[in-house]
């Protein structure tokens, strides 16, 4: 019988955030992610003993763990999360309010009802740190100072009866419950590597490398590699070629990995799966076995076009042709290529979270047996590779997707003629494998290099480390050797891909600016090493500035017609307004579809109007509005409701309003008094502000209609709008957590404007 072998491959990356001249980290995430994401992804296969899988752990962030256990990273995050509250200077307590709150609104932050009081008292002033501090007493913050780092332990960590105690406590944490858990901290980061490096040795995991600082090796090489990619883009003014720089990126990752884990790794996932002729041939020269990237490089390469049905499946060259191992084979240089399911590693990074995990461990793995059944069904054997980041995605699932997990870990291995094993394991048993000639150089995202090379401040980016590279070289000879090692280490540190990701249009964080200046620092730190002055312009940012999603407090009553027709813009004057930032944070692929969101009430009804960020998608979709009422003294939702409705060939074809306990409104006729839903070029509703708000029973006449004014000022209506193909979630808005509009009567909204 044909088999069907699983690969899947967890990238698990942080970029290099020490400063080597100061010794000081700029930002914790490397310290959070060890507590939150690593340990537990590797330790949950336990569990699964059956279950094989690969994981990618690039060098840099190696080290960084490294230097936390050993107790010398300086972090001002974690001094300022150990320092008493009271001792705490006015400018350590505007910075824990800075950067004590950034981490996912429901599923970290949101989990510790303590933590989201804080929050929401942190919100009420804008988010402003400045304005918020005098607010915050002590006791407060000495409990954001204990949960901001509880929220970040991993669900294993949790489970430590210490732990747990200081949870149920919940707050009025003292002294010694913030040492502990510093204290804490230390010995739980020292137990990430050793849980690799025993599954390593068990053979459940394979440990795969990346150019040590996250370079993109094709671009390191040469950056004019970026136009054989994508012809006509532009590039830096100074082209830049340093092939020995990517060999020994190369070649430090695997003696590293060879130190720490006492084994070589056979494979590489090179930076953002970038490869080219050249990365290979380095690659090849330097013993390693195998290199992965996404199916889209393998397309240009073939020239062929994975374009797949409605229902996300290949015809059966297609499937053949990604489910199966390449061998590329060019003059001297050979390497075995696995290539990514794109389609299904997006469904794990950014569409499963918003499902409940048994249903998202069952559509996973339907996906997956439904993708290589043309291939099966040919008496061949099938590689389906699944290859996302293991990080970042897990804070957009509850309990960091355990549950999912688990469910989908333990299916896998129940079912029959499903092997999920190494890639080492998979190219050995591979009796099918493909040639492969030639390679056209890419990435991941769009099989070309264009979110790091092209865009002005990207290429300003890459001048910068030009003029670096050559001062080095021009100079270094005439210094020291520790000055010559540590202008080279700022050198190789500055090649990583991670300071490119954040220029240009394509992504930003509420770190932008740090991630610029950190780039700069870098970069000067070359200068300085050699005795020199850095360039002025170092001094000078080269982000644009930074995005946010941008959010409009309602500040009148409105009174639009529910016609679907956007162009009525005067309607909607007063309105709340949500606008989605479209630009990818550290996770890349997100589907934009949706751009603004506005809602409203008056004294009878609430208002919504969902604009889209183009024209109305071609495929069928639904689109679904919760509606939840709040009180401040209330700890759960007054009431909710959930507008479905069903969108084919551009028409609403039918909706419906439910509460909970009943459906109260459903179309085409429903109460032309009461609740409207529209789509034209937006989509719009009303409703009734009873069905939320009021004390008879959802669906009661709407004679008992009462106004806002009748609510205390306080009490809230949240609101939040998803789009739904094939009953998964693609877009949001908000994407996390909700619009909130509150119940005010028309007066007191006026005098607050």
């Amino acid at each position: 019988m044909p088999a069907l072998r699983l690969i899947v491959l967890w990238h698990q990356h942080q970029p290099f955030y020490k400063d080597l001249v100061t010794g000081e980290y700029r930002l914790p995430w490397v310290r959070l992610h060890a507590l939150k994401d690593y340990y537990g992804m590797v330790k949950l296969l336990d569990e699964f003993p059956n279950v094989h899988q690969n994981f990618n752990l690039v060098p840099s962030l190696i080290t960084q763990i490294q230097d936390y256990v050993a107790g010398t990273a300086k972090d001002p995050f974690l001094n300022v999360a150990a320092k008493p509250a009271a001792d705490l200077t006015q400018r350590e307590r505007i910075f824990a309010l800075q950067y004590l709150f950034q981490a996912n609104p429901n599923n970290v932050l949101g989990r510790y009802p303590r933590y989201r009081e804080l929050h929401e008292q942190f919100r009420e002033h804008a988010y402003s740190p400045d304005k918020a501090e005098r607010y915050f007493q002590a006791r407060d913050f000495t409990d954001l100072q204990v949960l901001s780092q509880i929220a970040w332990f991993d669900e294993f960590f949790l489970e430590d009866k210490d732990v747990a105690a200081l949870i149920k406590k919940e707050r009025n944490y003292s002294l010694e419950d913030q040492k502990f858990v510093i204290a804490r901290e230390r010995e739980l980061l020292a137990k990430v590597l050793p849980a690799y490096t025993g599954a390593a040795k068990k053979g459940s995991v394979e440990i795969s490398a990346t150019p040590f600082y996250h370079p993109i090796l094709p671009l390191v090489s040469d950056t004019n590699a970026g136009a054989v990619s994508s012809p006509g883009l532009p590039l830096p003014q100074n082209r830049f070629r340093h092939p020995e720089d990517a060999r020994e990126q190369l070649v430090r990752a695997l003696d590293l990995h060879e130190r720490v884990f006492g084994v070589r790794p056979q494979g590489v996932w090179p930076s953002e799966g970038s490869v080219s002729e050249e990365a290979l041939a380095i690659a090849h020269s330097l013993g390693v076995k195998w290199m992965a990237t996404d199916e889209g490089v393998l397309g240009r390469s073939t020239g062929a076009f994975f374009a797949r049905d409605g229902n996300g499946r290949l015809p059966a060259d297609l499937a053949q042709r990604l489910y199966s191992i390449h061998r590329y084979e060019n003059g001297a240089t050979s390497m075995h290529l696995v290539f990514r399911d794109h389609t299904i590693s997006d469904l794990i990074g950014f569409v499963y979270s918003g499902m409940n995990p048994a249903d998202a461990a069952g559509h996973l793995l339907h996906n997956i047996k439904e993708a290589a059944q043309p291939v099966l069904a040919q008496g061949r054997d099938a590689v389906v590779s699944v290859i996302l980041d293991g990080e970042n995605a897990w804070e957009y699932y509850p309990k960091s997707g355990r549950e999912f997990l688990r469910r989908f870990y333990d299916s896998v291995q129940r079912e029959a003629g499903l092997e999920s094993v190494t890639i080492s394991e998979a190219i050995a048993r591979d009796r099918n494998i493909l040639p492969l000639r030639s390679l056209v150089p890419g990435s991941w995202i769009n099989a070309n290099f264009n979110v790091w090379i092209g865009a002005p401040e990207d290429n300003r980016a890459w001048d910068y480390l030009h003029h670096a590279r050559e001062f080095y070289a021009q100079n270094a000879g005439r210094t020291g050797e520790a000055q010559r090692k540590l202008a080279f280490e700022e050198i190789l540190i500055s090649e990583g891909s991670d300071w490119n990701w954040w220029y240009g249009p394509e992504h930003h964080s509420a770190n932008d600016r740090d991630f610029d200046e950190l780039y700069r620092k870098h970069l000067s730190n070359v200068y300085q090493a050699l005795g020199a002055m850095p360039p002025d312009y170092l001094a000078q940012p080269i982000t644009a500035g930074e995005v946010r999603p941008e959010f409009t407090p309602q500040s009148s009553y409105i009174h639009p017609r529910i016609t679907g027709d956007k162009i009525r813009y005067f309607e909607w004057m007063g309105a709340a307004m949500f606008r989605a930032d479209q630009r990818a944070g550290a996770m890349h692929g997100k589907q934009f579809l949706l751009e603004a969101l506005y809602a409203g009430i008056d004294s009878t009804y609430v208002y919504g109007r969902l604009d889209f960020a183009g024209p109305l998608p071609e495929m069928e979709f639904e689109l679904v509005a919760n509606l939840e009422s709040w009180a401040a003294t209330e700890v759960r939702p007054r009431r909710t409701l959930r507008l479905d409705g069903k969108v084919r060939d551009h028409k609403l074809v039918e909706w419906k309003v439910e509460g909970k306990e009943a459906v109260v409104a459903v179309s085409p006729d429903g109460d032309k008094e009461s609740a409207r839903a529209a789509l034209l070029r937006s989509f719009e509703f009303r409703l009734p502000l009873s069905w939320l708000i009021a004390t008879p029973a959802v669906g009661a006449p709407n004679n008992q209609k009462p106004s806002a004014s009748a609510v205390a000022p306080t009490s809230i209506v949240k609101l939040r709008i998803s789009l739904w193909h094939n009953r998964l979630p693609v877009d949001a808005l908000p994407v996390e957590g909700w619009m909130e509009l509150q119940l005010l009567s028309e007066a007191e909204m006026g005098a607050g404007m």
